[in-house]
């Protein structure tokens, strides 16, 4: 089994967004913001070739998929489909995948998804052989989505995944289409039915803890929608990551993949032996990795 970092589309968002209700003089030591105030976010995938003698990816970043001006809105940086890139420098195309776990279908995490627009074309999807994974919960969002987030869904995507007939809606620990080699847990602080994957020791953090300076409590996105119990869900999944062992896999730093969960005399979580990239990594090996 070997783990990938495999990077889509980045993207330039408002930091004071991204960082809640943190102070700029906080948050700007971190990561220093632009002349409009955005801040480098990753579109970061994780790729498990060999698992089970499948290649399993997890997400699929923001792609390409928003027509232009859209894309100046949110703040995508490339035209191109990024994700199919760095698919081909990993030796593998979208057509060799044959599962995609989706932790939410927030179009920065799902829209990678849909081929790269093209102007008179309706959305396509991409993956043609591969089984998707969804949390059954966040499903049920996305389909009914409430006002607040509404605009963080493609309205094409879910009726593509669900005409494929390749769509499986997870409900506990474990998936049909996986079985026990992936571990599943659910978070509502973000989003209703966040499912975060665990594989090879390493977890997929998705937008609970989207990079390193959010393993720090009290730092939450403006866009969780409920950012109390997103707090007290990321203290127990730290705790549960730190007495296991368990490495994290960042989406969204614009510039570390992987970590280990730390924490100080006082309590407070932190990271350590971070790294920017997996290429090819087999588990045993991660802690050493550069």
């Amino acid at each position: 089994m070997e783990l990938w970092s495999l990077l889509g589309n980045s993207q330039q968002l408002d930091g004071g967004a991204m960082f809640g209700n943190a102070p700029k003089a906080l948050w700007s030591r971190w990561i220093a913001p632009d002349a409009e105030n955005r801040i480098p976010l990753a579109c970061r995938c994780l790729l498990v070739k060999d698992l089970d003698g499948r290649n399993v990816l997890f997400e699929t970043g923001i792609g390409a998929f928003f027509e232009p001006a859209l894309r100046e809105r949110y703040g995508v940086v490339e035209p191109r489909h990024v994700l199919l890139d760095s698919l081909a420098e990993a030796g593998l195309t979208h057509e060799d995948i044959d599962v995609v776990v989706l932790s939410h279908l927030h179009f920065d995490h799902a829209g990678g998804l849909l081929a790269a627009w093209e102007a008179g074309q309706p959305p396509r999807l991409l993956f043609p052989h591969a089984h998707f994974v969804v949390g059954a919960e966040h499903w049920r969002r996305a389909t009914h989505p409430h006002p607040r987030d509404r605009a963080s869904f493609v309205p094409e995507l879910q009726p593509l995944l669900e005409a494929s007939g390749r769509l499986e809606l997870v409900e506990g620990e474990h998936s049909r289409t996986l079985g026990e080699s992936v571990r599943f847990f659910f978070s509502d602080g973000h989003t209703p039915g966040l499912m975060l994957a665990e594989v090879g020791g390493v977890v997929f953090c998705a937008d609970l803890i989207p990079g390193r300076f959010w393993v720090h409590l009290p730092i939450t996105m403006g866009y969780d929608r409920w950012p109390e119990k997103l707090i007290d869900e990321k203290r127990v999944f730290l705790e549960d990551k730190l007495a296991r062992d368990v490495r994290l896999f960042f989406t969204h730093d614009h510039d570390c993949a992987l970590a280990t969960v730390t924490r100080d005399e006082r309590g407070r979580f932190s990271t350590a032996d971070e790294q920017r990239a997996l290429r090819g990594m087999p588990p045993s090996t991660l802690a050493g990795a550069a």
